[in-house]
């Protein structure tokens, strides 16, 4: 009797399905996060009889066998790289990226790293550097001294100084694609790494060759839909207790096998 094993594994997976709407919704507020999706599909099949086979009584060939599903298995949680809503926040460093593309920043290894987070500070040094520090590539230093900085939509980064009518470039940003977004390993903090999956970046200027543009003030918020998810959610744990029946049921079935005389 195979239903206990095939339950178990649909169980398995709507326990996945679970824990990634929680991640969802754990990460409601979380600056340009977009959403999973857990994704299935059926495990092999015992072939009892093979379709298209030769029924060995009539020598008739035999229209659909018999093929026994033995459950499920997951393959994989993907990301919906739905752009978040921009939400203003009035902050110098605040950019967010209206369209595709990422950020590079420079990881403690070396390494590079992408982001759509926009929410930039400065370094003691005056650097420009992520939440966490690590600094966006190309570096951009700030003097002491400014007293304002503009950054227009191509990513040019232009300080105004006390006594200076024209303003200074300071740098620029860029921003970088690639031609499988969900190919990306996201490793924590709003950050992803280039894989064999993804691609090579493709590293260019904002609003040129399909990239979006960058508004300085703004914030993307989460792509999460809250309504949906907690939809999402009813249907997993239904799922779940309907696996859970079947194992009873099995259990029940497998009570009245022992006890016959």
């Amino acid at each position: 009797m195979q239903s206990l094993k095939i339950a178990a594994t649909g169980m398995t997976a709507q326990q996945m399905r679970v824990d990634v709407i929680s991640n969802n919704l754990a990460n409601m507020s979380t600056t340009a996060y977009n959403a999973r999706r857990a994704e299935f599909a059926d495990l092999h099949y015992q072939q009892i009889t093979t379709p298209g086979t030769i029924n060995a009584s009539d020598g008739t060939i035999v229209p659909t066998g018999v093929q026994i599903g033995l459950g499920v298995r997951p393959t994989s949680v993907s990301v919906n790289h739905e752009q978040g809503s921009l939400s203003a926040t009035g902050g110098e460093l605040d950019i967010a990226i209206d369209g595709s593309g990422y950020l590079e920043v420079t990881l403690p290894s070396g390494a590079a790293g992408y982001t759509r987070d926009g929410g930039l500070k400065l370094s003691a040094d005056g650097l420009v550097v992520t939440n966490d520090g690590y600094a966006v590539a190309p570096e951009i230093t700030v003097p002491d001294d400014v007293r304002s900085v503009s950054i227009n939509p191509e990513g040019e980064v232009y300080a105004y100084f006390d006594g200076q009518v024209e303003a200074e470039l300071l740098g620029q940003f860029t921003l970088s694609d690639f031609s499988n977004e969900k190919g990306l390993e996201a490793i924590g903090g709003n950050l992803f790494l280039e894989t064999a999956a993804s691609g090579p970046p493709l590293a260019s200027t904002a609003g040129e060759d399909g990239l979006g543009t960058i508004r300085q003030g703004y914030l993307e918020d989460s792509s999460v839909d809250a309504v949906y998810e907690i939809t999402e959610l009813i249907q997993a744990q239904r799922g779940y207790e309907l696996n859970a029946k079947v194992i009873t049921a099995v259990d029940q079935m497998l009570g009245a096998t022992t006890q016959i005389r």
